[in-house]
């Protein structure tokens, strides 16, 4: 580390840079400084960053990659922010606009079932009724409140018809409905994107996103840690971040884990443009820029789990295990990434070739991470009996 701190005002050598990796294998800390170096290190010095992040996923979870099986519910695309990247979102009228009904819900959480999987992902808009008349009525109309009120019926027909689990990621959310949420959820999630301010700024691809403010979504995240949540977050590069704001992100989720334990998973997720988004034009972030951004979360987090969607790296998704990477995220066998159409998941049967390719042992696990479920089961009820019923002895999957 001395190596590099005493030059951060000037060139880093290529020894330099691999005398610290040597000294992070062996046990030295990354600080702020060195972490935003090594995002910015030369590609002679990537083979060496890979190196350690991998061997440091090695050291914390060894010979194991983990994913999980799901069905992917949208329950509904209408949403009160505009972020500049977003092909999800829906306004009422809008072609492609819809709220899913209790009978869609639970038609395809019984196909999913039927094909082995899980875990039942709900995806929604935040929270839509704020901005649209047309989903007050419908709400009105259905017997709810709220979408979150909506979001809680629909978690519990599918935990009480089928055998899969639930895992929303309904945006922001005060305290109680944390603490409501998880009597149907073993786990809940909420992406940070990022801690920079600067997106919301004019022009930003935030500007007209109230609820990507980057205080209130560390509040949500905190106050799960508070409750005892098990939590999935992460980051998205490439929508006009620095590297200091992408090092200060995962400082932020590091510190939150540190203090609650909480965060079952980070994602570092890469932005892919879309001709349809005002950020139709913007660059993308390459596979080198993608690679050096989940090593340098690895060093950072150490033992946390950190994940990167296979989808969104075309064919070259195999390179993320060299990243330090140990899990796949959720892959379905039945419906498509709603977030992102156009890039589908890999087969399963592709998905466990590479990673065996890799020298690793592909595992399902459940929406819960293994080390979080004693916990959930032994608070009994509904949702701790069928989290019994779906893991086995470690926690994983059970086997078919």
């Amino acid at each position: 580390m001395r190596a590099i701190q005493q030059q951060l005002s000037g060139d880093v050598s290529h020894d330099a840079f691999v005398s610290f990796l040597r000294e992070v294998r062996e046990g030295e800390t990354v600080s702020r400084d060195a972490a935003i170096r090594l995002l910015d290190c030369p590609a002679d010095v990537l083979p060496e960053l890979l190196r350690t992040a991998s061997a440091l996923k090695e050291q914390y979870r060894p010979g194991v990659i983990t994913y999980s099986r799901k069905v992917f519910l949208p329950l509904t695309n209408l949403c009160r922010d505009y972020c500049s990247y977003c092909t999800y979102r829906r306004d009422p009228g809008q072609p492609g606009a819809h709220t899913m009904s209790p009978d869609e819900v639970l038609a395809v959480a019984k196909q999913g079932e039927a094909l082995g999987c899980t875990e039942a992902l709900f995806s929604l808009g935040d929270k839509p009724e704020a901005a649209f008349p047309e989903m007050q009525q419908l709400l009105r109309k259905r017997g709810y409140r709220s979408t979150l009120h909506y979001l809680e019926a629909m978690c519990d027909l599918v935990l009480r018809e089928t055998s899969l689990l639930p895992h929303s990621n309904p945006g922001l959310m005060p305290p109680a409905w944390i603490e409501r949420l998880r009597y149907t959820n073993p786990s809940l999630g909420l992406m940070l994107e990022s801690t920079s301010p600067a997106l919301l700024q004019v022009g930003g691809p935030h500007s007209h996103a109230p609820d990507k403010l980057p205080a209130l979504r560390l509040k949500t995240i905190e106050d799960a840690g508070r409750l005892g949540v098990p939590f999935t977050t992460g980051i998205l590069i490439g929508i006009g971040e620095s590297h200091e704001d992408r090092v200060d992100s995962l400082l932020a989720i590091q510190r939150l884990h540190q203090q609650y334990g909480h965060i079952q998973e980070v994602i570092i997720q890469n932005f892919r443009a879309k001709p349809e988004i005002p950020m139709a034009n913007s660059p993308e972030p390459d596979t080198d820029d993608h690679l050096r951004t989940i090593a340098v979360a690895r060093l950072l987090l150490r033992d946390m789990n950190i994940q990167a969607p296979p989808n969104l790296s075309d064919d070259h998704y195999g390179r993320l295990l060299e990243a330090g990477i140990d899990d796949w995220g959720g892959v379905s066998p039945l419906t498509p990434d709603f977030i992102n159409p156009e890039k589908p998941w890999p087969h399963l049967e592709d998905l466990k070739r590479r990673t065996e390719a890799a020298g690793q042992q592909l595992r399902q696990r459940l929406p819960v991470y293994p080390e979080f479920v004693p916990g959930i089961v032994d608070r009994g009820g509904l949702l701790a009996g069928r989290l019994l019923a779906a893991s086995d002895d470690h926690g994983y999957a059970r086997a078919a």
